[in-house]
């Protein structure tokens, strides 16, 4: 049974609760501070949505986005290039923040032994 500080957030990303970092999963590579949105130590690369969805008919309406109203972000990890996310937005947003945990809160409940971290979970105790 591994215990340690580290996360599991989503499928490749973690995060590192001793050193305040949000972590590649894949390899390990520290993306940005926890504080931060983790797309932002990212890799980003912006794809035609025609790239994706490809018509399925001829024709103005053919069930494609299109690319002047929408585009597809993703974001790599830098070191070793897993995709670690993928967003859709209107041309012109922003790119979101889609996860802000209240670190500060989970220190505590582990320091008082109300969670446990085993194998990159939460465990209640």
């Amino acid at each position: 049974m591994e215990t340690n500080k580290r996360v599991a957030i989503t499928e490749y990303l973690d995060l590192d609760i001793e050193s305040d970092q949000w972590i590649c999963s894949s390899c390990g590579k520290e993306l940005i501070s926890s504080e931060e949105n983790y797309k932002k130590g990212c890799l980003v690369y912006g794809k035609d949505p025609r790239e994706v969805h490809n018509p399925l008919i001829k024709g103005e309406f053919n069930f494609a986005p299109d690319p002047e109203w929408v585009r597809i972000i993703e974001f790599y990890c830098p070191e070793c290039g897993v995709q670690i996310e993928t967003e859709y937005l209107p041309l012109g947003h922003p790119i979101t923040h889609d996860i802000k945990l209240d670190i500060a809160s989970l220190k505590d409940k582990l320091d008082q032994g109300e969670f446990v971290i085993i194998n990159k979970k939460l465990e209640i105790r």
